[in-house]
Protein backbone atom coordinates (compact mmCIF):
# COMPACT_ATOMS: atom_id res chain seq x y z
CA UNK A 1 0.00 0.00 0.00
CA UNK A 2 1.33 3.33 -0.77
CA UNK A 3 1.99 6.24 1.80
CA UNK A 4 -0.06 9.01 0.88
CA UNK A 5 0.40 11.59 -0.56
CA UNK A 6 2.24 10.33 -3.35
CA UNK A 7 4.82 12.77 -4.51
CA UNK A 8 4.65 13.53 -7.67
CA UNK A 9 5.69 16.92 -8.22
CA UNK A 10 9.74 16.50 -8.11
CA UNK A 11 10.11 19.65 -11.23
CA UNK A 12 9.25 21.83 -8.19
CA UNK A 13 11.61 20.44 -5.71
CA UNK A 14 13.34 16.85 -5.28
CA UNK A 15 13.74 15.39 -1.70
CA UNK A 16 17.41 15.33 -0.10
CA UNK A 17 19.13 12.26 -1.29
CA UNK A 18 20.09 10.29 2.79
CA UNK A 19 23.88 10.16 0.92
CA UNK A 20 23.92 13.79 0.20
CA UNK A 21 22.86 14.70 3.50
CA UNK A 22 25.12 12.50 5.35
CA UNK A 23 28.24 14.06 3.23
CA UNK A 24 26.74 17.84 4.55
CA UNK A 25 26.57 16.80 8.11
CA UNK A 26 29.63 17.45 9.17
CA UNK A 27 30.13 20.87 7.88
CA UNK A 28 27.58 21.67 10.33
CA UNK A 29 29.67 21.35 12.99
CA UNK A 30 32.81 19.23 13.00
CA UNK A 31 34.13 20.61 9.65
CA UNK A 32 32.31 24.74 10.60
CA UNK A 33 35.44 26.82 8.81
CA UNK A 34 35.17 29.65 6.71
CA UNK A 35 36.33 28.62 3.02
CA UNK A 36 37.69 32.08 2.93
CA UNK A 37 39.97 31.87 6.02
CA UNK A 38 43.52 30.96 5.08
CA UNK A 39 45.81 31.14 7.80
CA UNK A 40 44.54 27.72 9.62
CA UNK A 41 43.37 23.98 9.30
CA UNK A 42 39.74 24.56 9.78
CA UNK A 43 39.84 27.16 6.14
CA UNK A 44 41.81 24.97 4.85
CA UNK A 45 39.49 21.86 4.91
CA UNK A 46 36.40 24.08 4.12
CA UNK A 47 38.24 25.32 1.07
CA UNK A 48 39.32 22.05 -0.46
CA UNK A 49 35.78 20.40 0.51
CA UNK A 50 34.57 23.82 -1.89
CA UNK A 51 37.21 22.42 -4.49
CA UNK A 52 35.87 19.03 -4.43
CA UNK A 53 32.75 19.93 -4.87
CA UNK A 54 33.15 22.36 -8.02
CA UNK A 55 34.99 19.14 -9.55
CA UNK A 56 31.92 17.48 -9.00
CA UNK A 57 29.70 19.66 -10.29
CA UNK A 58 32.15 20.90 -13.81
CA UNK A 59 32.49 17.04 -14.10
CA UNK A 60 28.17 16.47 -14.67
CA UNK A 61 27.81 19.49 -16.97
CA UNK A 62 31.27 18.91 -19.23
CA UNK A 63 32.95 21.72 -17.81
CA UNK A 64 36.15 22.67 -16.08
CA UNK A 65 35.87 23.45 -12.21
CA UNK A 66 37.32 26.92 -12.88
CA UNK A 67 33.73 27.85 -14.91
CA UNK A 68 31.72 27.47 -12.10
CA UNK A 69 30.50 29.93 -9.90
CA UNK A 70 28.56 29.11 -6.88
CA UNK A 71 25.25 30.70 -5.90
CA UNK A 72 22.02 30.91 -3.99
CA UNK A 73 20.13 29.13 -6.82
CA UNK A 74 19.01 29.11 -10.87
CA UNK A 75 17.32 31.95 -9.64
CA UNK A 76 19.88 34.45 -8.69
CA UNK A 77 22.76 32.70 -11.16
CA UNK A 78 20.05 33.78 -14.13
CA UNK A 79 19.82 37.21 -12.60
CA UNK A 80 23.71 37.39 -12.42
CA UNK A 81 23.96 36.13 -15.88
CA UNK A 82 21.76 38.30 -17.93
CA UNK A 83 22.39 41.63 -15.50
CA UNK A 84 25.44 40.89 -14.97
CA UNK A 85 26.19 40.62 -18.51
CA UNK A 86 23.42 43.42 -19.84
CA UNK A 87 25.04 46.47 -17.73
CA UNK A 88 28.79 45.47 -19.74
CA UNK A 89 27.46 45.13 -23.38
CA UNK A 90 25.67 48.65 -23.14
CA UNK A 91 28.35 49.60 -26.18
CA UNK A 92 27.34 46.45 -28.41
CA UNK A 93 23.89 47.24 -27.69
CA UNK A 94 20.56 46.76 -25.57
CA UNK A 95 18.66 44.15 -27.47
CA UNK A 96 18.05 40.50 -26.00
CA UNK A 97 16.55 37.49 -27.47
CA UNK A 98 14.47 35.09 -25.12
CA UNK A 99 11.51 32.60 -25.73
CA UNK A 100 8.27 33.73 -24.36
CA UNK A 101 7.68 29.41 -22.32
CA UNK A 102 11.05 30.74 -20.55
CA UNK A 103 10.62 30.02 -16.66
CA UNK A 104 9.68 33.40 -14.69
CA UNK A 105 13.55 34.15 -13.51
CA UNK A 106 14.39 34.88 -16.97
CA UNK A 107 11.46 36.57 -18.14
CA UNK A 108 11.13 39.00 -14.87
CA UNK A 109 14.58 39.52 -15.77
CA UNK A 110 14.08 40.51 -19.06
CA UNK A 111 11.17 42.47 -18.17
CA UNK A 112 12.90 44.35 -15.21
CA UNK A 113 15.69 45.53 -18.23
CA UNK A 114 13.05 46.53 -20.71
CA UNK A 115 11.92 48.97 -18.29
CA UNK A 116 15.49 50.12 -18.15
CA UNK A 117 15.55 50.63 -22.19
CA UNK A 118 16.44 47.48 -23.10
CA UNK A 119 14.55 45.80 -26.45
CA UNK A 120 13.13 42.04 -25.52
CA UNK A 121 12.48 39.66 -28.41
CA UNK A 122 9.90 37.01 -27.32
CA UNK A 123 10.02 33.89 -29.62
CA UNK A 124 6.84 32.16 -29.88
CA UNK A 125 6.30 28.47 -29.68
CA UNK A 126 4.17 26.08 -31.70
CA UNK A 127 1.66 23.52 -30.40
CA UNK A 128 4.13 21.38 -29.17
CA UNK A 129 5.82 24.22 -26.94
CA UNK A 130 8.95 24.11 -29.62
CA UNK A 131 10.67 27.45 -31.17
CA UNK A 132 11.57 27.88 -34.56
CA UNK A 133 15.39 28.34 -35.46
CA UNK A 134 14.70 30.23 -38.49
CA UNK A 135 12.79 33.09 -36.38
CA UNK A 136 15.20 32.77 -33.92
CA UNK A 137 18.14 33.70 -36.65
CA UNK A 138 16.45 36.52 -38.34
CA UNK A 139 15.70 37.87 -34.77
CA UNK A 140 18.94 38.79 -34.35
CA UNK A 141 20.19 42.07 -35.01
CA UNK A 142 23.82 44.10 -34.68
CA UNK A 143 22.66 45.36 -31.24
CA UNK A 144 21.53 41.80 -29.94
CA UNK A 145 24.11 41.33 -27.15
CA UNK A 146 22.72 37.63 -25.88
CA UNK A 147 20.35 34.88 -26.44
CA UNK A 148 18.35 33.33 -23.46
CA UNK A 149 16.76 30.05 -24.17
CA UNK A 150 16.11 27.50 -21.51
CA UNK A 151 17.38 23.85 -21.86
CA UNK A 152 14.06 22.14 -20.70
CA UNK A 153 10.70 23.27 -19.87
CA UNK A 154 9.78 23.43 -16.00
CA UNK A 155 6.03 23.01 -16.74
CA UNK A 156 5.54 20.60 -19.97
CA UNK A 157 9.39 18.70 -20.00
CA UNK A 158 10.02 19.84 -23.39
CA UNK A 159 13.57 19.83 -25.18
CA UNK A 160 14.94 22.60 -26.72
CA UNK A 161 17.19 21.87 -29.99
CA UNK A 162 19.88 23.43 -27.37
CA UNK A 163 22.91 22.36 -29.71
CA UNK A 164 21.22 24.30 -32.51
CA UNK A 165 20.53 27.51 -30.70
CA UNK A 166 24.31 27.42 -29.69
CA UNK A 167 25.32 26.63 -32.82
CA UNK A 168 23.57 30.20 -34.05
CA UNK A 169 24.69 31.83 -31.45
CA UNK A 170 28.40 31.25 -32.08
CA UNK A 171 27.65 31.71 -35.83
CA UNK A 172 26.72 35.27 -35.13
CA UNK A 173 29.11 35.88 -31.89
CA UNK A 174 26.48 36.34 -29.25
CA UNK A 175 26.69 34.73 -25.75
CA UNK A 176 24.04 32.06 -25.17
CA UNK A 177 22.92 31.82 -21.78
CA UNK A 178 20.84 28.78 -20.79
CA UNK A 179 18.53 28.25 -17.49
CA UNK A 180 18.58 24.67 -17.57
CA UNK A 181 17.60 24.43 -13.63
CA UNK A 182 15.11 20.94 -15.10
CA UNK A 183 17.79 19.05 -17.25
CA UNK A 184 20.96 19.14 -15.37
CA UNK A 185 21.21 15.56 -13.28
CA UNK A 186 18.46 14.10 -15.52
CA UNK A 187 19.35 14.12 -19.45
CA UNK A 188 23.25 14.39 -20.44
CA UNK A 189 24.37 18.37 -20.34
CA UNK A 190 27.67 19.15 -22.16
CA UNK A 191 27.97 22.62 -21.87
CA UNK A 192 30.65 22.86 -24.66
CA UNK A 193 29.46 20.07 -26.76
CA UNK A 194 25.67 22.52 -26.91
CA UNK A 195 27.94 25.56 -27.85
CA UNK A 196 26.43 27.11 -24.38
CA UNK A 197 28.59 30.48 -22.78
CA UNK A 198 26.69 30.66 -19.50
CA UNK A 199 24.28 28.04 -17.61
CA UNK A 200 22.60 28.30 -14.43
CA UNK A 201 21.39 25.41 -12.55
CA UNK A 202 20.11 24.56 -8.77
CA UNK A 203 20.77 21.41 -6.14
CA UNK A 204 17.44 20.78 -4.86
CA UNK A 205 16.22 20.18 -8.35
CA UNK A 206 18.90 17.26 -8.00
CA UNK A 207 18.31 15.57 -5.04
CA UNK A 208 20.67 18.51 -3.41
CA UNK A 209 20.06 21.18 -0.50
CA UNK A 210 17.65 24.09 -1.37
CA UNK A 211 19.19 27.14 -1.07
CA UNK A 212 22.36 26.80 -3.55
CA UNK A 213 23.29 26.78 -7.07
CA UNK A 214 25.58 27.51 -9.83
CA UNK A 215 26.44 29.26 -12.74
CA UNK A 216 28.91 27.80 -15.39
CA UNK A 217 30.87 30.81 -17.29
CA UNK A 218 32.70 29.49 -20.30
CA UNK A 219 36.14 30.56 -19.93
CA UNK A 220 38.19 32.58 -22.90
CA UNK A 221 35.50 34.12 -23.85
CA UNK A 222 36.12 38.09 -24.61
CA UNK A 223 32.26 38.36 -24.85
CA UNK A 224 31.21 36.81 -21.05
CA UNK A 225 32.46 39.88 -18.74
CA UNK A 226 29.64 40.45 -16.96
CA UNK A 227 29.35 43.00 -13.65
CA UNK A 228 28.16 41.27 -10.25
CA UNK A 229 25.42 42.08 -8.50
CA UNK A 230 26.42 41.80 -4.92
CA UNK A 231 29.72 43.39 -3.79
CA UNK A 232 31.54 42.89 -0.62
CA UNK A 233 34.88 40.56 -0.30
CA UNK A 234 35.22 39.77 -4.15
CA UNK A 235 34.08 35.88 -3.47
CA UNK A 236 33.50 33.67 -6.51
CA UNK A 237 36.11 35.27 -9.15
CA UNK A 238 34.61 38.68 -7.45
CA UNK A 239 31.50 37.89 -9.42
CA UNK A 240 29.59 36.79 -5.79
CA UNK A 241 30.76 38.32 -2.57
CA UNK A 242 29.84 36.90 0.34
CA UNK A 243 30.58 33.64 2.77
CA UNK A 244 30.50 30.90 0.84
CA UNK A 245 27.29 28.20 1.96
CA UNK A 246 29.97 25.33 2.52
CA UNK A 247 27.33 22.58 3.46
CA UNK A 248 24.92 23.16 0.65
CA UNK A 249 27.90 23.48 -1.74
CA UNK A 250 29.43 20.08 -0.27
CA UNK A 251 25.87 18.41 -0.61
CA UNK A 252 25.63 20.09 -4.41
CA UNK A 253 28.32 18.90 -5.19
CA UNK A 254 27.73 15.01 -3.79
CA UNK A 255 24.51 15.33 -5.95
CA UNK A 256 26.22 15.98 -8.82
CA UNK A 257 28.01 12.88 -8.44
CA UNK A 258 25.22 10.52 -7.75
CA UNK A 259 23.76 12.25 -10.63
CA UNK A 260 26.17 11.74 -12.97
CA UNK A 261 26.47 7.65 -12.14
CA UNK A 262 22.70 7.32 -11.85
CA UNK A 263 21.60 9.08 -14.34
CA UNK A 264 21.19 6.59 -17.10
CA UNK A 265 19.68 4.03 -15.34
CA UNK A 266 17.24 6.40 -13.65
CA UNK A 267 16.13 7.99 -17.07
CA UNK A 268 15.07 4.52 -18.35
CA UNK A 269 13.16 3.66 -14.85
CA UNK A 270 11.33 6.85 -14.80
CA UNK A 271 10.67 7.07 -18.38
CA UNK A 272 9.01 3.27 -18.04
CA UNK A 273 7.33 4.60 -15.05
CA UNK A 274 5.64 7.79 -17.04
CA UNK A 275 5.08 5.63 -20.35
CA UNK A 276 2.89 3.47 -17.80
CA UNK A 277 1.32 6.17 -16.53
CA UNK A 278 0.18 7.89 -19.90
CA UNK A 279 -0.89 4.22 -21.14
CA UNK A 280 -3.57 4.35 -18.39
CA UNK A 281 -4.68 7.65 -18.20
CA UNK A 282 -4.12 8.44 -21.86
CA UNK A 283 -6.83 6.83 -23.07
CA UNK A 284 -9.12 8.44 -21.19
CA UNK A 285 -11.95 10.13 -23.13
CA UNK A 286 -10.89 14.39 -23.89
CA UNK A 287 -7.49 13.63 -21.96
CA UNK A 288 -4.46 15.30 -23.68
CA UNK A 289 -0.83 15.29 -23.61
CA UNK A 290 0.59 19.19 -23.67
CA UNK A 291 3.60 19.42 -25.13
CA UNK A 292 5.58 16.57 -27.30
CA UNK A 293 6.08 13.54 -25.69
CA UNK A 294 9.06 12.60 -28.09
CA UNK A 295 10.72 15.62 -26.89
CA UNK A 296 10.29 15.61 -23.27
CA UNK A 297 11.87 14.60 -20.38
CA UNK A 298 12.06 11.09 -19.22
CA UNK A 299 9.78 12.28 -15.82
CA UNK A 300 7.37 14.58 -16.85
CA UNK A 301 4.27 14.71 -18.33
CA UNK A 302 2.03 17.64 -18.49
CA UNK A 303 -1.98 16.82 -18.92
CA UNK A 304 -5.02 18.47 -20.12
CA UNK A 305 -8.32 16.98 -18.62
CA UNK A 306 -10.06 19.38 -20.68
CA UNK A 307 -13.08 20.05 -17.89
CA UNK A 308 -14.63 22.79 -16.02
CA UNK A 309 -12.42 23.69 -12.84
CA UNK A 310 -9.74 21.71 -13.18
CA UNK A 311 -8.62 23.34 -9.51
CA UNK A 312 -11.25 21.34 -7.93
CA UNK A 313 -9.30 17.95 -9.38
CA UNK A 314 -6.00 19.08 -8.12
CA UNK A 315 -8.23 19.65 -4.52
CA UNK A 316 -9.82 16.57 -4.69
CA UNK A 317 -6.25 14.32 -5.80
CA UNK A 318 -4.69 16.78 -3.11
CA UNK A 319 -5.34 13.96 -0.23
CA UNK A 320 -3.62 11.19 -2.28
CA UNK A 321 -0.80 12.75 -4.61
CA UNK A 322 1.43 15.97 -4.47
CA UNK A 323 1.06 18.07 -8.43
CA UNK A 324 0.99 21.21 -9.81
CA UNK A 325 -0.61 23.02 -12.44
CA UNK A 326 2.33 24.88 -13.36
CA UNK A 327 5.47 26.65 -11.82
CA UNK A 328 5.90 26.15 -8.17
CA UNK A 329 7.69 30.09 -8.53
CA UNK A 330 4.23 31.64 -9.33
CA UNK A 331 2.06 29.36 -7.96
CA UNK A 332 0.33 31.92 -6.14
CA UNK A 333 -1.54 33.39 -9.12
CA UNK A 334 -4.40 32.35 -9.97
CA UNK A 335 -3.57 32.88 -13.55
CA UNK A 336 -3.26 30.54 -16.61
CA UNK A 337 -0.27 29.19 -17.22
CA UNK A 338 2.36 31.28 -19.41
CA UNK A 339 3.82 28.38 -21.27
CA UNK A 340 0.59 26.60 -22.08
CA UNK A 341 -1.19 29.55 -23.26
CA UNK A 342 1.92 30.52 -25.12
CA UNK A 343 1.64 27.34 -26.99
CA UNK A 344 -1.92 27.82 -27.73
CA UNK A 345 -4.18 26.49 -24.68
CA UNK A 346 -7.52 28.84 -24.05
CA UNK A 347 -7.39 29.60 -20.74
CA UNK A 348 -9.86 27.06 -19.43
CA UNK A 349 -7.87 24.20 -20.66
CA UNK A 350 -4.50 25.52 -19.07
CA UNK A 351 -6.51 25.71 -15.94
CA UNK A 352 -7.49 22.27 -16.81
CA UNK A 353 -3.87 21.03 -16.98
CA UNK A 354 -2.05 19.00 -14.67
CA UNK A 355 1.96 18.55 -14.38
CA UNK A 356 2.96 14.67 -12.99
CA UNK A 357 6.81 14.59 -12.76
CA UNK A 358 8.72 11.47 -11.32
CA UNK A 359 11.74 10.97 -9.49
CA UNK A 360 14.52 8.79 -8.23
CA UNK A 361 12.38 7.62 -4.98
CA UNK A 362 9.11 7.06 -7.21
CA UNK A 363 7.83 3.62 -7.30
CA UNK A 364 5.47 1.53 -9.46
CA UNK A 365 3.19 1.00 -6.52
CA UNK A 366 2.99 4.48 -6.07
CA UNK A 367 2.39 4.93 -10.01
CA UNK A 368 -0.45 2.24 -9.92
CA UNK A 369 -1.87 4.19 -6.57
CA UNK A 370 -1.95 7.56 -8.51
CA UNK A 371 -3.22 5.89 -11.45
CA UNK A 372 -6.06 4.29 -9.67
CA UNK A 373 -6.94 7.87 -7.60
CA UNK A 374 -6.61 9.44 -10.90
CA UNK A 375 -9.49 7.38 -12.63
CA UNK A 376 -11.58 7.23 -9.27
CA UNK A 377 -11.25 10.99 -9.23
CA UNK A 378 -12.05 11.76 -12.67
CA UNK A 379 -15.26 9.55 -12.48
CA UNK A 380 -16.62 11.93 -9.52
CA UNK A 381 -16.65 14.97 -11.68
CA UNK A 382 -17.95 13.42 -14.90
Amino acid sequence: MSKYPIYLDYNATTPCDPQVLETMLPFFSQHFGNASSKAHAHGWHAEDAVSQAREQVASLIGADQKEIIFTSGATESVNLAIQGLAQQQTIRGKHIITVATEHKAVLDVCAHLQGQGYEITYLPVDAFGMISLALLEDSIRKDTILIAAMYANNETGVIHPVADIGRIAQKHSIPFICDATQAVGKIPVDVYADGIDMMAFSAHKMYGPKGVGALFIKKRNPLLDISPLVFGGGHERKLRSGTLNVPGIVGMGKAAELCNSMMASEAKRMGELRDYFWQEIGSIQGVKWNGQKSHSLPHVANICFNMDGGDKLIKMLSKYMSVSSGSACSSAAVEPSHVLKAMGLSDAKAHSSIRFSLGRFTTLQEISTAIEELKKALLRLS
